[in-house]
């Protein structure tokens, strides 16, 4: 890894913690149990890389090269929102697993009840800590309707009008509890992963851009490029995600590896296989980066860590 993109991840892992840090509750605010869990999950050593997108895609749209005040708080949010979404995969009902980032997954350690619960007041934190953004409030609803759009069950128009957006989180996780020991194809493959996992890193970096550009207006057609750059990126996150579940062990993923093989799940190497799938990351990639080409060396940074998602091992 480049000591440019290290820094980048450090500097992101540093502030988002601060910032979650400050804004969820102190393990001894009353009730303790579900307090603990959270903060388990939270503070168990993710990468950050929603709230890292989300900041740098705010930075990239503002222009200036500084980090726009109060975007560490909608970073913040943004990982609340995929620990809750890990909380409840994890769980026996689902994905049924008892590790986590090297940990004991929230429902070993503090029960099923408290681990659902737990899932449960993280989102709420979230759109409350979204809501309150120091920003003006067309862009906090702008935020809150991109947000949730990408977290629900599928709904990809707000009203009359097409947002594009590709099915949201629960949705995928749906589709994908569906299709376990189906033969996998490789439109249900695209599909469970553009929403399961897609959706929320591409709403993470769009809604850092929304953020950024309360300082400085988006010209037209500004906002598409950057969802095409989230969808890209997202897609090929999760490919390599499937490539690491069959390749890497289980202590150089900090979960259960080998567990979507087991599970018959729909992965992009069932469909392609190994090399294949590589190969396909890498062109998606290099799709992503020709979306931003408009914006310059502002895109540095974003592009950095698009790269930095299909070259990491775990």
């Amino acid at each position: 890894m480049d000591s440019p993109v290290r820094s980048l991840l450090a500097s992101g892992v540093t502030l988002t913690d601060a910032a979650l840090e400050r804004l969820l509750p102190s393990p001894e605010t009353l009730p303790h149990s579900i307090h603990r869990a959270m903060r388990h999950s939270v503070f168990a050593g993710g990468k950050r890389l929603r709230p890292i997108l989300c900041m740098e895609a705010a930075r990239m749209v503002a222009g200036d090269g500084e980090l726009p005040a109060g975007v560490v708080d909608l970073g913040a949010a943004l990982e609340m929102l995929h620990t809750y979404s890990l909380i409840h995969d994890d769980l026996p009902a689902l994905d049924n697993d008892d590790l986590r980032r090297g940990h004991p997954t929230c429902h070993i350690a503090f029960g099923e009840a408290i681990a659902i619960l737990a899932g449960d007041a993280l989102q709420t934190l979230a759109f409350q800590t979204i809501s309150q953004l120091s920003a003006p409030a067309a862009t906090v609803v702008a935020i809150l309707r991109e947000v949730s759009t990408a977290v629900g069950t599928g709904v990809g128009r707000f009203g009359d009008i097409d947002t594009g957006i590709a099915p949201g989180m629960i949705g995928g996780q749906v589709v994908d509890i569906e299709s376990e020991g189906v033969a996998p194809t490789a439109d249900l493959v695209e599909t469970i992963h553009r929403a399961k996992t897609g959706a929320l890193i591409t709403t993470a970096i769009v809604s850092g851009a929304w953020y950024g550009s309360s300082q400085r207006a988006l010209p037209e057609g500004a906002l598409a490029r950057i969802r095409t750059f989230g969808q890209k990126a997202g897609l090929a996150f999760q490919i390599v995600d499937d490539v690491l579940d069959m390749t890497q062990s289980s202590e150089e993923l900090g979960k259960t590896a080998g567990k979507d093989t087991a599970s018959v799940k729909a992965t992009w190497p069932a469909v392609f296989g190994i090399e294949r799938s590589r190969a396909d990351a890498d062109q998606l990639i290099a799709d992503a980066f020709a979306a931003l080409e408009p914006f310059g060396p502002a895109a540095d940074s974003l592009k950095s860590l698009a790269q930095y998602l299909v070259d990491r091992t775990h």
